[in-house]
C-alpha cells in the first residue's frame, strides 16, 4: 500500500497533462484537469504521505511492562467488545480485498468505453485520490499513539511489541479500499448520469469496504471507531476529488416567473439561478 506513494507523482504527472489535439477522438469528459494546479497538488500530498510514513518509523514500540499494564476498561465503551480480537485468517481475507482492490478498481473503470477514451485523466484523478486518503493515514498514525485490539489479548508473538502495534486510528486498509472503490463509483456515476447501473455500483463499493473493515475489525488490527473513521476517510477522498475537478458547465440560468404574494398581489419578473 505504501509503495503507492512512491510511484503515483511521477505517473499523474504525466495522466493529468493530456494533449489536445488528441482529445478529437475522445468522449465528452465530465472532468477539467490543469498541470499547473493538479502535479503540485499531487506531489504535495506525496511529500505528505512520506512524512507521515518518516513519522511512524520513529515512534517506539511497547516494552513488556506496558503490555502488561494495559487494561480493556480504558478503551471507550463503544470499542471494548473488540479488546483481545485476533485472528490471522482474519488479517490474510483483509489483504486479500485491500491489494487488489487497488488495481480492480481503476482496471474496472478501463473497460468502459467512455472512460477508458480520457484514461490518462481518470487515472491522474485516481492517484490524487489515493494520496489524499495516503497522506491522511499516514500523517494520523505517525502522530497519534493508539493500542491495537489484539494487544489487549495474549496473542500477537513479536508483533506485539512492533511500534506498528500503535498505529489502530485509523484503519488504513479501509480507508485505501473505500478510496479506491468509492472513486470507481463517482467515475462511472459521472461519465453515465443516465445509467440504471449506478446504484449497484454504488452498493458494491460500499459492500466491498464495510467488508475491509470487517476483516480488520476481527483480526483485531482496529477498533471499530477506527474502521469507521478509516471508511469516512476513503470514501470521501474518493468522491470529493472527481467531483472538484467536475465541470459545471454553464452554471447561470435565467427563467420568466409569475405568482401570488403571501397579501394576494401577482407579481412578475425573472429567476436567475445559480447551479452549484
Amino acid at each position: 500500500m505504501k509503495k503507492l506513494s512512491s510511484l503515483a507523482l511521477a505517473t499523474s504527472l504525466l495522466a493529468v497533462n493530456v494533449p489536445q489535439h488528441a482529445q478529437a477522438q475522445k468522449a465528452r469528459s465530465p472532468y477539467q484537469t490543469r498541470f499547473a494546479v493538479d502535479a503540485p497538488i499531487t506531489g504535495g500530498l506525496a511529500a505528505l504521505s512520506v512524512a507521515g510514513l518518516l513519522l511512524v518509523q520513529k515512534k517506539d514500540g511497547l516494552t513488556d511492562a506496558q503490555l502488561a499494564a494495559l487494561n480493556k476498561n480504558d478503551i471507550p465503551k463503544f470499542d471494548r467488545f473488540s479488546a483481545g480480537y485476533y485472528s490471522e485468517t482474519a488479517q490474510t481475507a483483509g489483504d486479500l480485498i485491500v491489494y487488489p482492490s487497488l488495481l480492480i478498481a481503476p482496471g474496472l473503470l478501463a473497460l468502459d468505453q467512455d472512460v477508458r477514451s480520457r484514461y490518462g485523466q481518470v487515472l491522474g484523478l485516481y492517484f490524487q485520490s489515493m494520496l489524499a486518503a495516503d497522506a491522511t493515514f499516514t500523517m494520523t498514525i505517525g502522530n497519534v499513539t493508539r493500542y491495537r485490539p489484539f494487544l489487549y489479548g495474549t496473542e500477537g508473538g513479536g508483533s506485539r511489541n512492533s511500534k506498528i502495534a500503535t498505529n489502530s486510528f485509523f484503519a488504513g486498509h479501509t480507508a485505501h479500499t473505500a478510496a479506491a472503490t468509492f472513486f470507481a463509483a463517482k467515475v462511472y456515476h459521472d461519465f453515465h448520469p443516465d445509467s440504471k447501473a449506478r446504484p449497484f455500483i454504488w452498493t458494491a463499493a460500499t459492500v466491498v469496504s464495510v467488508a475491509e473493515a470487517y476483516t480488520r475489525l476481527e483480526a483485531g488490527k482496529h477498533f471499530l471507531s477506527d474502521n469507521l473513521v478509516g471508511l469516512a476517510v476513503g470514501a470521501t477522498a474518493g468522491i470529493l476529488v472527481p467531483q472538484l475537478h467536475k465541470k459545471t458547465g454553464n452554471s447561470y440560468s435565467i427563467s420568466p416567473v409569475q405568482g401570488l404574494n403571501v397579501n394576494g398581489y401577482s407579481y412578475s419578473g425573472l429567476s436567475l439561478t445559480k447551479r452549484l
